[in-house]
């Protein structure tokens, strides 16, 4: 019980933060109640359907290709399943206990095998026993699909972690059928963020396994020995984003800090990101977290917050339903400069040197949490509030 409580009395006493932090719900977020319509500055009318609402904190969805949506709910611990639009009241069965007294634990991201659908990967905060006391740690699992049930579910990973191993954690599969795993957890308070540079720890580090779970033999640090075999890069702090840059192929990474100098980070085999010794970010009380926002030793970030987003999900626009829109990045936003309330969908623009010329902040108006964005197989954008009462959201232009 002594670990359990502690950290519920962290989150009281620390003031909310932008990431880490930010709080379950918004204070009175919109209520979706149908259809309406939004403004863009590319896209003169959007429209946002609400597919399906009723949804109790969604972290994560995933589409199958037989047409269903499957949904993480990250406190309930459950995996929700939506079928020809409609929201089935039965979640799947299967999923092992999960620890989510807390507002960073809790069932986190999906992915499905690029080669098999019904193959559903799972991270979530595993409550376990170390030494005859209560903790936890993130853990990935497999389960095959079977109707409404996980069946032969497997863990294939469980994260060393410190006492009380709470993290974010993201899923993407690789082109080469890799699977990359992000595990945060490396926050400012009583030193734990040096657990990022901790080579006998998981925690702040970006992850990269093969699909049953082992080390992919050329992965950076199997050779060298220098971090865990796992590991990918290292120096982060609590990553809630990954995806592809459609053209290059480079892996983008979202990366909340505590406040301001949220980041987004093009992520290298090997690479040090430098968190905690170097940062753009502020301490909760208001001095900087490092004495120099970066060094040369460091990999800097390729896109820069201030005040912090508290950036979750984040993705490529690739379809043709928003011409306009190709090769922007969308980021979802959790809460803007530590104020509930404020969370919103970035929209950032890029020339064709691949550099950063625009952002708009879209659905400012629901006042909620955006956990997730994704592009879905029919070419429009879909978001999920992360809210007591989540929707989640379908963006589609409006004809002339």
């Amino acid at each position: 019980m002594k670990i359990h409580l502690l950290p519920l009395l962290l989150s009281i006493l620390l003031p909310i933060s932008a990431g880490s932090y930010a709080q379950r719900s918004s204070p009175d977020p919109l209520p979706i109640n149908g259809p309406f319509l939004v403004a863009s500055f590319d896209v003169p009318q959007l429209r946002v359907v609400p597919v399906v609402t009723g949804l109790e904190s969604p972290y994560a969805l995933a589409f199958r290709d037989n047409g269903d949506i499957l949904i993480t709910e990250r406190y309930s611990g459950r995996l929700r399943l939506v079928r020809n639009g409609e929201l089935l009241e039965a979640d799947i069965a299967g999923i092992p206990p999960v620890y989510s007294e807390v507002w960073r634990a809790g069932l986190m991201d999906i992915a499905l095998h690029p080669e098999d659908d019904s193959l559903i990967y799972l991270t979530y905060t595993k409550p376990i026993v170390r030494e005859g006391e209560a903790t936890q740690t993130v853990a990935l699992i497999r389960g095959r699909l079977v109707e409404d049930r996980l069946a032969n579910v497997q863990e294939l990973f469980e994260a060393r972690n410190v006492d009380e191993g709470i993290a974010g954690s993201e899923l993407l599969f690789a082109p080469d059928g890799t699977l990359f795993m992000s595990v945060g957890g490396a926050y400012v308070y009583q030193g734990i963020g040096e657990i990022a540079q901790d080579p006998a720890l998981h925690y702040g580090k970006l992850l990269r396994l093969n699909d049953d779970g082992t080390v992919p033999a050329d992965n950076p640090f199997v050779a060298s020995g220098e971090y865990l075999p796992e590991v990918y890069s290292v120096g982060h702090r609590n990553q809630l984003g990954l995806t592809f840059h459609p053209q290059t192929g480079e892996l983008w990474a979202s990366e909340n800090g505590p406040q301001g100098g949220d980041e987004i980070n093009i992520v290298k085999a090997g690479v040090n990101y430098g968190w905690p010794l170097v940062s753009f970010s502020r301490q909760y009380r208001g001095d900087w977290v490092a004495g120099e926002p970066g060094h040369a030793s460091f990999q800097a970030p390729e896109v820069l917050f201030w005040p912090s987003i508290a950036p979750s999900e984040l993705t490529f626009y690739t379809g043709d339903r928003f011409p306009q829109w190709q090769g922007n990045l969308f980021v979802g936003s959790m809460m803007t400069g530590r104020i509930p309330g404020t969370g919103h969908l970035v929209r950032i623009v890029f020339n064709p040197r691949g550099q950063e010329i625009r952002r708009e902040n879209l659905l400012t108006e629901l006042r909620s949490r955006i956990r997730e964005v994704q592009q879905g197989p029919d070419g429009y954008l879909y978001v999920l509030t992360d809210e007591e009462n989540g929707a989640l959201l379908r963006l589609e232009p409006v004809s002339p």
